[in-house]
């Protein structure tokens, strides 16, 4: 194996952009010709996409063998795969001297990548574990500070539907105190993107204590989830050491989805006609279209 070429990954656009900074300066320029554009990229000749990239054809050439490629038509079909199993989690990055065109482009497509990264990483075990806790739960109550709060809220917004007394919190003292009168049959749902915050930790290792079931939406492996019943586990490409929280949001809220139609499907097509009449109750407050 050359010396430029790496343990081969299975996702082509993601090895791309992972190697991105360690490419030298013409294979650099291919990377960027194909990131700008992975299906084009795929139509291309190696001469299209030389001239695409302002390099020589044996530069393609080579970033192909150096990305486990024999040659420039098994990096195609490579590429092609690559963009088929998933979206690319390309252009993440929002630089200082883009247009809104350019940021609006790279958030859409870094949170439809994250989505699918997630979605691909679910454990249907854990969620399917913390459905049947819920379905049974005397009462349910959502934990979430900071960019989790919101989450927290509109988990709440869903779970009243259930005629199961549900509440949502996002004041530590609240939650604290809250995981103290927990008890037997009560559900306690933390979210959390880090699962590192000292106070959340503390407060699920109360709740259990007491008996109740603790539920986190976190990272894996983190002090969070050693300190859950069950976790449904997440990871999400962002830094929240700088940036405000995106993607890992819109994940959150998307599993709270997946919980809340776990539970109205478990309680069966009678239930249906419960969430029919709240649903209706809401036609007077609207103005016809």
């Amino acid at each position: 194996m050359a010396a430029n070429q790496v343990q081969r990954n299975d996702n082509l656009l993601e090895d791309i952009q992972s190697r991105l900074e360690t490419l030298n300066k013409s294979e650099r320029k291919v990377a960027e010709a194909i990131l700008r554009d992975p299906s084009a990229a795929t139509r291309y000749s190696i001469a299209a996409l030389a001239r695409a990239a302002d390099v020589s054809e044996p530069t393609v050439n080579r970033f192909c063998r150096g990305f486990s490629a024999t040659g420039f038509p098994d990096f195609k079909i490579r590429l092609a795969q690559s963009i088929a199993t998933g979206t690319p989690y390309i252009g993440q990055n929002v630089e200082p001297d883009d247009t809104v065109t350019e940021f609006a482009d790279k958030i859409m497509l870094s949170t439809i990548a994250s989505l699918d990264k997630a979605r691909q990483a679910l454990d249907p075990q854990a969620l399917a574990a913390a459905i049947d806790h819920l379905i049974q739960a005397k009462q349910i109550n959502f934990f979430g500070m900071g960019g989790s709060a919101p989450v927290a809220m509109d988990a709440q917004h869903k779970f009243f539907r259930f005629n199961i007394p549900v509440m949502s919190y996002d004041d530590a003292l609240m939650q604290r105190m809250v995981a103290a009168g927990s008890a037997r049959g009560d559900v306690i749902v933390l979210i959390s993107f880090t699962g590192r915050t000292r106070e959340t930790v503390e407060i699920a290792q109360q709740a259990r204590n007491n008996g109740a079931t603790v539920i986190g939406i976190t990272t894996p492996d983190s002090p969070l989830a050693e300190a859950c019943t069950v976790v449904v586990g997440i990871n999400a490409p962002e830094d929240t050491e700088v940036y405000m929280p995106m993607s890992s949001r819109i994940i959150h809220l998307t599993v709270i989805d997946i919980l809340a139609t776990g539970v109205t499907l478990k309680r069966g097509t009678d239930f249906l006609d419960h969430l029919r009449n709240i649903k209706e109750s809401l036609r007077p407050t609207r103005l016809p279209r």
